[in-house]
């Protein structure tokens, strides 16, 4: 039979040391009327045992454990992959521990509820939006600060930080149209993504407001293999378009591909591409993708703001939205010659 590990414990600490039990609580809690001589002795005697202090007695006391859990579905978007390390540095230096939690839909919080019921943790963000309001009604219920990105459904413990995807749709129509083009598609994300919906109808306006009324709109799921065969779907059906945006820049990679290697359409002469994220991929030689970028930087900044802003007041303070401005960056797939009048 194996015996169970034994840890040391601080009174083992304030024997070995030779001061009292609340004289090492003391000492690690930061806590007033320690003197220099006596931290000393704790810290040497800590470190001969091998001495790590216990949060549970801490958690239990205060009802905070400064744990915050990050929700993320992988690593295959790679605007999720940098948001993950972005939100773990910005944590970690506002005095928070984060809390990985993995969850199989990789579009959307609302199936993890129920996990992250179970978690003693401060607070909630994700970079997966909130999208039903059983959902946020359900968080509510847990009474647990909540911040997600482009969330379109919010409470008093749900709050939400976005990109202005509208705004940087806009601005990838007005490229287009500045680029002489006559015929325009999109391949949205996920279906009831509101971020895709977002996108859609700020191109779809922008367009409109230039007589355009006819985009050929087809999904792709935000993923690189959708994009590569709603660009086949598109050119089946001899729907392809001569300007085509994409909800996220997986999508417009998987297009690129497509139309170099089985349409045989040049980019941009025969059909200029954009995306949205600017992930670092895009700025790949071999794609040189036109996109608009989702200042990831900026909406971790913001959203660790509004955590902390929600965790020092009642915990219930939440309803806010930020949005964060994108920026639209041209590459080489939609750098060809100007409009010119006849």
């Amino acid at each position: 039979m194996i015996a169970s590990r034994r840890y040391p414990s601080s009174t083992d600490v304030a024997r070995l040391a030779g001061v009292s039990q609340s004289a090492v609580s003391r000492t690690f809690s930061g806590g007033k009327g320690v003197s220099e001589e006596t931290s000393r002795k704790v810290f040497a005697a800590a470190k001969e045992l091998g001495y790590r202090p216990n949060v549970l007695p801490r958690i239990l006391k205060h009802h905070r454990s400064n744990l915050v859990a990050i929700v993320t579905s992988g690593t295959n978007n790679p605007f999720y992959s940098a948001t993950l390390q972005s939100f773990t540095r910005e944590l970690q230096n506002n005095g928070y521990q984060a809390l990985l939690v993995q969850v199989d839909d990789d579009h959307s919080l609302d199936g993890a509820v129920p996990r992250l019921a179970s978690y003693r943790v401060d607070a909630i963000v994700s970079a997966l939006p909130v999208l039903s309001k059983a959902a946020a009604e359900a968080l509510a219920d847990v009474r647990v600060p909540t911040i997600s990105f482009n969330t379109p459904v919010r409470n008093r413990w749900v709050a939400s930080v976005c990109s202005d995807g509208a705004g940087g749709a806009a601005a990838v129509a007005e490229l287009f149209l500045a680029r002489g083009a006559k015929r325009f598609g999109f391949i949205a994300g996920s279906e009831g993504s509101h971020a895709s919906q977002e996108r859609l109808q700020g191109y779809r306006a922008t367009l409109l407001s230039a007589g355009f009324k006819d985009i050929s709109v087809t999904s792709g799921d935000y993923s690189y293999e959708g994009g590569y065969a709603a660009a086949l779907d598109l050119a089946e059906r001899g729907r392809m378009p001569t300007a085509l945006f994409c909800a996220n820049d997986l999508m417009a990679l998987g297009v690129l591909d497509a139309l170099r290697y089985e349409i045989g359409l040049a980019v941009p002469d025969d059909v200029m591409v954009a995306g949205f994220d600017d992930v670092p991929e895009a700025s790949w030689k071999a794609y040189d993708l036109t996109t608009v970028l989702q200042d990831g930087e900026s909406m971790v900044l913001e959203a660790v703001t509004v955590l902390r802003q929600m965790i020092s007041a009642n915990r219930s303070t939440g309803g806010i939205l930020r949005t964060v401005p994108g920026r639209l960056v041209e590459r080489a797939t939609t750098r060809r010659g100007p409009r010119t009048k006849a």
